[in-house]
């Protein structure tokens, strides 16, 4: 066993008693500057690796008396390169011989700073501008501080480590786009992250104290889900995405986070993680809105205006019915013109429940009773802020019928404005809700309806001709009323069962000659007029049999009425011409005035007759 004499005790001494009351970079500074004072040594130094492991700087460096800045220098060519291959490194005397570098330089001692794991660090040295002789109890006592040393050094390495860990994690915690809470066993806030605080509506400062249980509103349903997550929590286990509602501090306003927490080994406090889900909430809010509404409406369809309510064995309907069986099978467009009255949403019907869309939506839209100013909106939906009054996002109509059907009633009072952007709609399949930015694809079936002749509104500029013919993909027209006057006894039996019970009164049937006076009468308002006629001819029934008085219809003629059906396959002049060639009859070729052909067609007295010498329209000696 190896004995330390006085002087290496003294040494020992000094050391320890220099660097006890010090740690860190004062730690180090004052070992080396104690162990030159100790050894009568006037330079030492200590030094670590650079990142690039070929340089070392010095954490500690003392000559003549002094501390020099921090210094940094090549490991290759000096006596540091052979330290730091791992041994103790001596040499007496003549060093400047070996390292012609180390001009003045006599002597150097230097031995490596390992960690606990044998990687070296760094290292300590000592060096004269005189000879220094090798003493083994002395290179003993220097091994044992440069061991302290090292173990400083490793000190010092793994608190900036975990300063820059704790960096990292304070970065990450406060910047995570998941809010992070922690919290104590009574719901205060211990800390919360940025996420957190943007979330809640609260400010860094509030944060010490505030009690996360007083966020959550005194609802019946609020306060069961916060009982049950505390339960989860309570049984040690985690809470499983937990739904809350809670109350944003800074506005009241409600917001719905879906939560996970778990308590810390210790028990004190719990660790919570969120997610803002409002916008996912308030979305499912408003399709179970629109779910239960598109529900109800399927339902009033089905018990009001199903198929069976198409009444009639006429060969001109049952051709209609034919075709309208052919079509549904189909997603082609429909255009289905007619006069008022005659049944044009009904075929609608009948299509979209015939087809292989029947189980989703079919959304109805009358454009002739939305204001200009509103249709775009009421179509393809806004975005909140659009414009002023939309205070809210609003779904249209093009999204509600998504993979069903959009029944598009009146089509021909569209603005030309808005027939441009649902001609874009039909081509592209896509559309964008006002305000908004992003297209959404649709998957809807489109069917068009109107009373107008959209040819002579095309011909007029009143009606885009591409539109006209994108819905008019496959065109259905049904028949008026007088075209099918067999059909008579099976509606009027239909509409008795239909209006007698809800009156109240029993009626098994009509007599022959109301139905041959019904069968008699022109319809100019259709089946629709014919309805209004039954129902009231109930109402003032006296016995089981019912009976319509001449005086119960309307004193119309026929020939006031023109017929509107056009040849799907004519062309669009010959279709006008004929239109208007039929007007020109029923009205005895009177032009202008109030019974004339002019205020029948709606057009200025000059405009028709252009429209004539362009058509080539003259009047006839049959005709005169």
């Amino acid at each position: 066993m190896q004995t330390i004499d006085s002087s290496e005790l003294s040494i020992l001494q000094a050391v320890v008693e220099g660097t006890l009351q010090t740690t860190g970079d004062d730690f180090l500074r004052s070992l080396v500057r104690n162990l030159c004072l100790a050894t009568g040594v006037p330079n030492g130094f200590l030094a670590e690796f650079t990142e690039s492991g070929t340089r070392v700087r010095s954490l500690a460096f003392w000559t003549e008396g002094e501390f020099l800045e921090h210094q940094e220098w090549d490991l290759l060519g000096t006596p540091c390169e052979d330290v730091l291959r791992g041994n103790l490194c001596h040499y007496p005397s003549e060093l400047n011989k070996k390292f012609p570098h180390e001009q003045g330089v006599e002597s150097y001692l230097g031995v490596p700073l390992r960690d606990s794991g044998g990687r070296i660090l760094g290292h300590l040295a000592l060096f004269d501008q005189k000879a220094m002789p090798e003493q083994p109890k002395l290179l003993y006592t220097f091994k044992i501080f440069a061991a302290r040393a090292a173990a400083e050094l490793n000190r010092l390495r793994m608190e900036e480590q975990l300063r820059l860990s704790e960096k990292r994690y304070r970065a990450l915690f406060d910047e995570a786009p998941i809010a992070y809470v922690n919290e104590d066993r009574d719901t205060r806030f211990l800390q919360a992250n940025h996420a957190a605080l943007r979330i809640l509506g609260i400010s860094p400062e509030q944060v010490p104290g505030i009690r996360g249980i007083s966020l959550v509103p005194d609802t019946p349903e609020a306060q069961a889900r916060l009982r049950a997550a505390f339960a989860s929590v309570d049984k040690g286990t985690d809470s499983a995405g937990v739904v809350l509602e809670l109350r944003r501090k800074d506005n009241g306003r409600p917001v719905w986070i879906q939560w996970w927490s778990k308590a810390d080994l210790s028990g004190q406090f719990m660790r919570t993680v969120f997610i803002d889900i409002t916008e996912r909430v308030l979305m499912e809010q408003e399709q179970a809105k629109l779910q239960a509404q598109n529900q109800y409406l399927q339902e009033e369809i089905k018990s009001t205006h199903n198929f069976d309510e198409i009444v009639g064995r006429s060969p001109v309907l049952q051709s209609l019915l034919n075709q309208v069986q052919r079509v549904a099978q189909t997603d082609a467009s429909v255009l289905i013109q007619g006069e008022s009255g005659t049944g044009k949403e009904l075929i609608a019907r009948a299509i979209h429940f015939a087809g292989k869309r029947k189980n989703q939506p079919l959304i109805k839209v009358n454009c002739a009773a939305l204001p200009s100013n509103l249709i775009e909106s009421e179509l393809f939906g806004h975005e909140k802020g659009a414009f002023t009054g939309a205070v809210n996002k609003r779904i249209g109509r093009f999204e509600l019928a998504e993979g069903g059907t959009l029944f598009l009633d009146e089509v021909g009072e569209i603005p030309l404005d808005i027939q441009v952007k649902l001609l874009r709609v039909l081509q592209e399949r896509e559309f964008e809700r006002v305000g908004g930015q992003t297209p959404i694809k649709m998957n809807v079936r489109v069917i068009t309806a109107t009373n107008r002749n959209l040819l002579l509104e095309v011909a007029e500029k009143n009606f885009r001709e591409d539109l006209f013919y994108r819905l008019n993909v496959f065109p259905l027209t049904t028949p008026p009323l007088r075209e099918r006057l067999e059909d008579i006894p099976l509606l009027v039996d239909f509409l008795i069962g239909k209006f007698a019970p809800k009156i109240g009164k029993k009626i098994t049937g009509i007599d022959p000659k109301s139905l041959q006076r019904l069968q008699g009468y022109r319809w100019p308002g259709n089946i629709r007029e014919l309805e209004n006629i039954i129902e009231r001819a109930i109402i003032l029934a006296d016995a089981s049999t019912l009976e319509i008085n001449p005086d119960q219809l309307p004193q119309t003629d026929l020939e006031t009425t023109p017929d509107f059906a056009p040849s799907s396959d004519a062309s669009l002049d010959s279709i006008a011409r004929e239109h208007i060639l039929g007007v020109l009859e029923q009205s005895r070729w009177v032009i202008e005035g109030p019974n004339g052909a002019a205020i029948k067609l709606e057009l200025k007295p000059s405009t028709l007759r252009y429209r004539m010498q362009k058509l080539g329209i003259v009047k006839t000696k049959q005709q005169t």
